[in-house]
């Protein structure tokens, strides 16, 4: 039945709730998932940012005669600046501050060395880093173990079924295969071709690989498998970055 506001019907009566003017409202929380997707999409685009410009200041200094000292200083930094945080961490003062010494007492000496012979070191941490991921894919596979990609399925969607178990080890698998084939491309890539081209396939090539490998898998997942929420690539990246989401 209608009626007009605050109209008594024979079997109820209306009651009107008085509505606050809008300096009385209450302020509204935003949502809670935006609130809470937008501090892991910004560590997500500073790590992609500062990716980017590590891998052009290296192609410069593949592409430049004149920047050997910065190649060197990108090549040997990250190495030498982790392990001596490392030291300051872990050891006493006094035995930290003899290992920074000793470091720059060994860089001061070798750096002439350092500045030809870079793209060596360069070698082993590009093959040596992919080597160690296809390891870590592989030593998933063992019976026993959970294989990597199930792993990860299981923290963003909770309880995986049969078909799903079943696909995410296939696709451990095939993740498994391509790092292998990467790190064996780049020694290959590295003898085989110039440093300038090589610098061009370990800075760019190596990204655009696995990002068409993973699209082409998060294309194959969605056709095969059904869709849940809160998942897909976005998601799979933010969880690589910031870990596992906590329910609130």
């Amino acid at each position: 039945m209608c009626g007009p506001p605050g109209w008594t019907g024979p079997d109820r009566t209306v009651r009107l709730r008085a509505v606050p003017p809008e300096s009385e409202k209450s302020p509204q929380a935003p949502p809670v998932a935006a609130t809470a997707r937008r501090p892991p999409i910004r560590q997500l685009a500073i790590v992609a940012v500062l990716i980017g410009a590590y891998a052009l200041v290296s192609q410069y200094s593949y592409s430049s005669p004149d920047a050997k000292g910065l190649g060197a200083g990108l090549s040997v930094g990250p190495i030498v600046l982790i392990g001596i945080a490392l030291a300051w961490r872990w050891t006493h003062r006094l035995v930290a501050a003899l290992i920074t010494a000793m470091t720059a007492a060994l860089l001061y000496f070798y750096w002439p060395f350092l500045e030809t012979h870079y793209e060596w070191s360069d070698l082993v941490q590009q093959a040596g880093a992919y080597a160690m991921v296809a390891l870590g894919f592989g030593r998933s596979l063992r019976l026993g173990r959970a294989p990597t990609c199930t792993a990860l399925a299981d923290q963003l969607h909770g309880p995986l079924d049969a078909k799903e178990i079943a696909y995410t080890r296939r696709a451990t698998v095939v993740w498994f295969g391509f790092y292998t084939l990467l790190a064996a491309a780049i020694v290959i890539v590295f003898f085989a071709a110039s440093a300038h081209v090589w610098s061009l396939f370990v800075n760019f090539g190596t990204f655009g690989l696995m990002g068409l490998l993973f699209a082409l898998d998060h294309a194959i997942r969605h056709r095969v498998l059904p869709r849940r929420p809160g998942g897909g690539m976005i998601a799979a990246l933010l969880h690589s970055v910031t870990g596992p989401r906590t329910p609130r």
